[in-house]
């Protein structure tokens, strides 16, 4: 069982009468409360991250965005302070990586008929273990993945399982998980950015929706 980290809450429900206000238009409370959000991305051959940078996009409206990779030092620190997180990775073997699956992918990389180049920050640790070792978790959470343009049941979908881990240390899911889709060779279809700057978009929205609930 994982450790329970601590948690941001807002009140829920009716506010007492004494505080009690006409309806918010998000857009000036926008103005007024700047949420912090956190986008952290594991990624091996750079798909994951151009799709957390067009997330980061669509969320910049929204708030304070800072993207990181889950091998960067500012990625835990970003989210100790953030009111939301948004975390995605690669899909390996239906769910997320592995030590295995991360060494078979820099395997990958080594074969030259591939054409295939490891990011940087690659193969360090994954979300996976960068899950398991956040000390603070924020109150809100969304979660997104890369995975092969093939149907879902036979791909699986790192998403879900992200999804759950944060949400079992004590977050919650304000959207559905997302997969963005790259092809066989390892390039991602065409619109995916402009649907992850739409995705971010819809991630900024929800989360306006719940504070201002």
């Amino acid at each position: 069982m994982l450790p329970v980290g601590d948690v941001r809450h807002w009140h829920i429900g009716p506010a007492p009468a004494s505080l009690e206000t006409a309806p918010i238009n998000p857009a000036s409370a926008r103005k007024a409360i700047k949420m912090s959000i956190a986008v952290v991305y594991e990624s091996m051959f750079g798909n994951t991250h151009r799709i957390a940078l067009a997330i980061a996009e669509g969320l910049a409206p929204f708030g304070v965005v800072v993207t990181a990779n889950v091998n960067d030092q500012q990625a835990k620190e970003a989210t100790r302070s953030a009111d939301l997180v948004v975390l995605g990775g690669p899909t390996h073997v239906h769910g997320m990586t592995r030590p295995e699956s991360r060494k078979e992918a820099s395997t990958l990389a080594n074969d030259t008929s591939k054409d295939l180049s490891l990011e940087a920050s690659a193969p360090g640790i994954g979300v996976r273990e960068w899950i398991k070792d956040l000390d603070l978790v924020p109150a809100l959470c969304a979660a997104f993945d890369t995975r092969v343009d093939m149907a879902r049941i036979l791909t699986g979908a790192a998403s879900g399982h992200i999804e759950h881990a944060l949400t079992k240390r004590g977050s919650r899911s304000i959207i559905s998980p997302e997969s963005f889709l790259v092809s066989k060779d390892n390039v991602l279809e065409d619109d995916e950015l402009d649907r992850a700057r739409n995705w971010g978009a819809s991630v900024g929205k929800a989360m306006e929706q719940f504070i201002h609930h």
